[in-house]
Parts: structure tokens; sequence; C-alpha cells
């Protein structure tokens, strides 16, 4: 797992200096919060150009570097499990679904009426099914197409 590393290390930082993007250093996280994978935070003052409207520019990085690593570590047998953050923004966003979801399923509960959430993409739409799914008092539920899809909140 250790070559893995600093071959995904190594190439973000070649694809940040192939975009022209200033970046102080590229920390590596063995475990994070949310799905048990390595977490890489590139510390930047340059942020905003990497993150993105609405985190835009982030995730199509975090593609883009995933894709690149699969075709190069081809030949180990196992995947490293990883994604990229920047300054801590996807953390923090994270954090702020999760508490917007634990927020929206005390207000379902209290006025026994479905809440749509606004919409979100497929990565965010997990986190909220996935804070909630042991909810003793609410359920989840995905609705809409493309980028209006989004998660209604349901009371039990």
């Amino acid at each position: 797992m250790e070559k893995q590393i600093n071959i995904i290390k190594e190439n973000i930082e070649l694809m940040l200096n192939k975009l022209c993007v200033e970046f102080d250093e590229v920390l590596f996280i063995e475990k994070n919060d949310f799905n048990d994978g390595v977490k890489f935070i590139i510390k930047t003052n340059d942020s905003g150009i990497l993150i993105g409207n609405d985190g835009a520019n982030i995730q199509a990085f975090n593609h883009l570097i995933k894709r690149l690593i699969w075709i190069k570590t081809s030949e180990f047998d196992k995947k490293v499990n990883f994604y990229i953050d920047v300054n801590d923004y996807q953390s923090n966003n994270i954090d702020k679904i999760k508490q917007e979801a634990f927020n929206t399923a005390k207000k379902a509960d209290l006025f026994k009426r479905e809440i749509e959430m606004p919409a979100a993409n497929s990565y965010e739409r997990m986190i909220i099914h996935s804070a909630l799914a042991d909810n003793e008092k609410v359920f989840t539920e995905s609705i809409g197409e493309g980028e209006f899809r989004r998660v209604v909140v349901k009371p039990k």
C-alpha cells in the first residue's frame, strides 16, 4: 500500500504543477471519518481555483486523479480507496451536509410530514442517506432526475 500511496501523492503533485497551481504540501491521512479510505489534503493559498463553484472543480480533480491512478496501479491486487481534499473543504462540507440532514430529520419528525432537501449530487445524497440510515424516526428517499435529484426525509 505504501508504494501506491507514493504514486498517488506524486501524481497529485504532478497534476498541480501542470495546472500551475501553487501549493504548500500534499498531506496523507490514513483513515478518514467517512469512507474508511485514505485522504490526501492539498494545502494551498490558491484554494478557490481548485475547489470551484460548490466544489465542482475538486470533484472533477478527484475523478481525474482516480482514473489516472487506477491505470497506473493496475498491477496491484488491491486498490487504495482515497479522495483528495483542499484545505479541509470537503471534510467541512460533509459535516455541513450531515448537520443539515439531522436538522431536516428533526423537522420531519416534529411536523410529521415529509421534507424535501435541496438538489444534491450523488455523493452528497449518499452522505445524507448514510447519516440518517440508523434514525428510528425517519427514512430517506431520492426523487427527481439529473441535477434536480434530491433527498426527501419522511417520518416513519
